[in-house]
């Protein structure tokens, strides 16, 4: 990352406790199945001489294994003992229902102009074209889940938001919901990936974390290095060039959730090889000596998506600007030519 100088040796061991993360679509589409992992435990390992911009490789990190609806009342009706009944209709003076009283044209159209609707449409890449309309809803808060990913994004001033989202299953269900209960889903079918691989990583608020792959060990900052500031390129996927990232989320939300995941085209890779994968956390004032809080998934063939709860207790706020790493916490690639 340009503008550092170093790398920081935890010196110590930071505990992965793995699980089940967030509930899976609530059982929608689960064709690939749902995998369960091992705990595993993470070695930090101090990385040094990697200037701004440096093209050189880090040495490498490790991660070692341990093993209701109203009630219509009736409509009261005035006494009749005194009238002559005899000749008067079947059921006369008796009590009828009230008839439900028809909305106000007012009301309705109220109704109409805030209804919030969604839809999504398959793209290239295995993505999804994401198109919310909530016109009540101006530039509000808004988290996008699936698959048990959730990102938070704010709507425009109109209450629009367009994004592409990197889908998870083939039969891909989207779901919008707003802080007021509010909401929409939208489905598509995404048939294309079945020739993707996806990880990713997820998190809430600060915690400073990115998302590293480098593609047949391409050294850091070099051609093959994809990370949110070098994102590849969706296009050289589709043909299966090399893969891409995308992060999703604004950060700028308070608490805002944000993930990001990376995508490779292992069913149509024109090259051999590995990709090395790392989730890395950048030591920041918001996080310094704290615990940080994420959560990894991967979608790899037919294996479905498997989770991973991470806990990192970040070291002091003396160690600001530097970087801890966490190589093996994402399983590397490996890809075969096709």
């Amino acid at each position: 990352m340009p503008g550092l100088k170093s790398y920081v040796l935890g010196g110590a061991t930071f505990v992965c406790a793995l699980g089940i993360g967030y509930v899976m679509q609530y059982g929608f589409n689960a064709p690939r199945g749902k995998a369960l992992v091992a705990p595993a435990q993470v070695e930090v390992v101090e990385i040094t001489d990697v200037s701004s911009g440096a093209a050189a490789p880090r040495p490498d990190v490790s991660l070692v294994p341990r093993g209701a609806s109203a009630t219509l009342l009736p409509q009261p009706v005035a006494a009749t003992e005194d009238l002559d009944t005899s000749n008067l209709p079947a059921g006369f003076g008796k009590p009828r229902a009230e008839a439900p009283r028809p909305a106000a044209q007012s009301e309705v159209a109220v109704a109409q102009d805030c209804k919030v609707t969604l839809d999504a449409e398959p793209g290239a890449g295995a993505m999804v074209n994401l198109t919310l309309n909530a016109p009540c809803h101006p530039s509000d808060r808004v988290t996008i889940h699936h698959m048990g990913m959730m990102f938070t994004t704010a709507t425009d001033a109109a209450g629009l938001l367009s994004i592409r989202v990197p889908a998870l299953a083939e039969q891909a269900v989207m779901i919008a919901s707003f802080a007021d209960g509010t909401g929409a889903t939208a489905n598509a079918e995404v048939s294309s990936l079945a020739f993707y691989d996806r990880v990713a990583v997820q998190w809430q608020g600060p915690a400073g974390l990115q998302l590293h792959a480098r593609e047949f060990t391409s050294g850091y900052f070099g051609p093959g290095h994809i990370w949110h500031d070098a994102t590849g390129d969706l296009a050289a996927a589709a043909i299966g060039e090399g893969g891409f990232l995308v992060r999703l989320g604004n950060a700028a939300a308070p608490e805002a959730r944000m993930a990001e995941v990376y995508t490779f085209p292992t069913g149509t890779a024109k090259q051999a090889g590995e990709v090395l994968l790392t989730v890395e956390a950048e030591i920041t004032p918001q996080n310094c000596s704290k615990a940080i809080e994420a959560q990894t998934l991967e979608l790899r063939g037919t294996q479905g998506i498997r989770t991973r709860d991470l806990v990192v207790d970040m070291p002091g706020c003396d160690t600001i600007g530097d970087f801890l790493v966490l190589k093996n916490l994402i399983e590397n690639l490996t890809i075969a030519a096709r």
